[in-house]
């Protein structure tokens, strides 16, 4: 596996964790006094888990190929949780949103 799949995985890693504290993050958003539950502290936590490993992810991706990679990926993850543990709907609009999300996506990462 070369350095830039990896870079590539490691990118998805980092959304799967992003989206991990932003689950606890809005469990902790809904106590009286969010700031002050483990739910916060541990969102926290798995955000700043990733600090080190964006470095090895800048080294070998452009930076504009991270950022729809994670953003794409995080907005598919995030969605996913919305709809499946929150019970939230998508509008038509939204879905467009999503499907045009993952062809860019797909351009960026084939030309780049």
């Amino acid at each position: 596996m070369g350095t830039r799949t990896l870079a590539v995985l490691i990118t998805i890693a980092f959304s799967v964790i992003g989206v991990l504290g932003d689950y606890f993050l809005k469990l902790a958003s809904a106590r009286e006094q969010p700031l002050r539950t483990s739910w916060f502290y541990l969102g926290f936590a798995l955000y700043a888990s990733t600090a080190f490993g964006w470095v090895f992810v800048m080294k070998h991706l452009k930076l504009a190929t991270i950022s729809v990679l994670y953003s794409v990926s995080l907005v598919l993850l995030l969605t996913a949780i919305g709809v499946l543990l929150f019970q939230e709907s998508l509008n038509y609009f939204e879905v467009i949103g999503i499907v045009l999300a993952v062809i860019s996506l797909v351009l960026l990462m084939r030309f780049a």
